[in-house]
Order: C-alpha cells, then structure tokens, then sequence
C-alpha cells in the first residue's frame, strides 16, 4: 500500500469521524431539544419517522466507515512508528468509538428504536403514548448523550493524533 492511500485513509478516517460528531452533536443541540417539546403521539410519531429516515447508505457509510477505519488507522499508524503518541491517541479513539459509539448504539438505541417502531401509534390510547414515550425518551436520550460524547472525543482525539502522526511510508 502506497504512502499516499496510506495518508487518504487517515484522512478519510478523521472526516468520517467528524461527520457522526457533528451528526450527533447537532442532534443533542436542536433535534433532542425541538422533539421534546411535542405532545406525545407528535413526539413518537416523528421519532419513528427519523429512526426510518436515519437507515440510508449515507448514514452507514460514515457510521460503519468510522467503525471500519479507525481500526485500520491505528493499525497503519502502529505499523508506520510503532509506540508513538499518535498511536496511542488512535488506539483509544477506535476504543472508546467501538464501545462508547457502536456498542451504545447496538445495546442501547437500536433496541429502544425497535420498540418504537413496532408501535402502532394511531391505535394507542393517550395513556399507551405516554407510557411508550416514558419507556423510550429518556434512556434513548441517555445512551445517546454516551454516544455523543464518545464519538467527539474520538474525533479530538484523531485531529490530535495528526500533530503527533509518524509519517506513513
């Protein structure tokens, strides 16, 4: 592999991480906040329409592409200068984006989302709204705080890892 995809795919990697930051971040900021101030069924009824519309290539290609490249990163990087500060800086951003990201999403959110979209919301009473909303709402907003907070330490960590990268030859 030359030196040049070698540098692309770092580069890849640090903008993809971005875009899920950024992604995240703006949903904590305005979507998460703007949501919840919906009645019940409006709330539920547009949560089961962004969980539907967020499952697009473009969304798995940064999500899975940043659970793909930041491992090869690291890797690259680890293969290119060994036990370097850029390294180590890569190794706990693909750590805490495994873990912190996907494995949040996969045991947190992706259930909670299931849950929601099995609802038949139009045959619920107002008592079943509020009750599907209590059992979803809150610990969706959780496991997606741990989500955000995780990828955007992962993304500073990859950008501080371009201060100390080791060439890659």
């Amino acid at each position: 592999m030359s030196a040049n995809t070698k540098n692309m795919i770092f580069i890849l990697t640090t903008v993809v991480t971005g875009l899920i930051a950024g992604l995240f971040y703006a949903y904590s900021c305005s979507v998460n906040p703007g949501l919840a101030r919906l009645k019940d069924a409006e709330y539920l009824s547009a949560m089961q329409a962004i969980n539907s519309a967020i499952l697009n290539p473009v969304f798995f290609l940064t999500f899975m592409g940043t659970l793909i490249l930041l491992p090869i990163s690291t890797w690259l990087q680890y293969k290119a200068g060994g036990n370097s500060n850029a390294y180590f800086l890569l190794l706990v951003a693909s750590l805490i984006y495994i873990i912190g990201v996907f494995g949040v999403t996969i045991i947190g959110n992706v259930p909670l989302n299931d849950l929601l979209a099995k609802a038949d919301l139009k045959s619920m009473s107002i008592e079943e709204l509020l009750t599907l909303r209590s059992k979803f709402e809150k610990p969706w907003l959780f496991y997606h705080q741990i989500r955000t907070i995780s990828v955007v330490i992962s993304f500073i960590l990859t950008i501080i890892a371009l201060f100390y990268r080791t060439k890659i030859e």
